[in-house]
């Protein structure tokens, strides 16, 4: 199986852990899409979804399905999104797709966070693929120099064939930090929090996955935390 078979695999297995009749929040990139196609046929079942992006919302949409704004959901029963690295602990890094402060923010209120992905975020530690952190503009080069001091290579995220910073739907910036080595992923992620100009880090480990449906070769495996 390839890489988009891997995906389309685990979106189909979470249509499982949708709730009947409830809002659902949705995450963003590649593997949320496939999501969001599979959830697509069964959107009579549901009342609607809280998107964690722009592009979420309109492909959310433009399957018909209804989306809610947080602040009109009382309670969000399931959220289902991907990550960019899982451990075996269900902490993750997410924000290669730049959505993750609205992604840690339905998460946050979400009862089970359901983590879709192939076989290859699976990690023993987080760090490889390099930690996003949004920031507010005028505090890019500060947290800069912190990250810095962390052990990190922090690097300003550009728009593709340009030298202009990428901006969030948030309008912030993100910084993606290479050359770290998360061994306590829940102090790190404190850590960071910590610094002002700092709107979110993409590290989700103070509240990680409580499941992950893994992409293998072999089939679906489930991992629970």
């Amino acid at each position: 199986m390839n890489q988009d078979e891997l995906k389309k695999a685990v979106a189909q297995a979470a249509i499982a852990y949708v709730v009947d009749g409830e809002v659902i929040g949705v995450g963003t990139g590649s593997t949320a899409n496939f999501f969001i196609d599979e959830l697509a046929k069964i959107k009579d079942r549901i009342k609607g979804a809280v998107a964690s992006s722009e592009a979420t919302a309109a492909r959310l949409r433009g399957h018909g399905i209804e989306v809610f704004d947080m602040n009109d959901v009382p309670s969000i029963s399931v959220y289902v999104d991907g990550a960019d690295e899982i451990n075996a602990a269900g902490a993750m890094i997410k924000g290669g797709g730049a959505a993750l402060t609205r992604e840690k923010i339905v998460a946050s209120v979400s009862a089970k966070f359901v983590c879709i992905a192939d076989g290859s975020k699976l990690v023993d530690v987080l760090g490889a693929f390099p930690l996003p952190v949004e920031v507010l503009p005028m505090a890019r080069n500060a947290v800069m120099r912190k990250l810095a001091s962390l052990g990190g290579q922090p690097k300003l995220r550009v728009k593709p064939g340009t030298t202009d910073a990428f901006i969030t739907d948030n309008g912030g910036e993100i910084i993606d930090v290479a050359g770290l080595s998360i061994t306590d992923p829940v102090a790190l992620e404190s850590e960071i929090n910590q610094v002002p100009g700092v709107v979110a880090v993409g590290l989700f480990a103070q509240r990680g996955a409580n499941v992950c449906l893994l992409g293998t070769a072999e089939g679906v495996k489930t991992l629970t935390f």
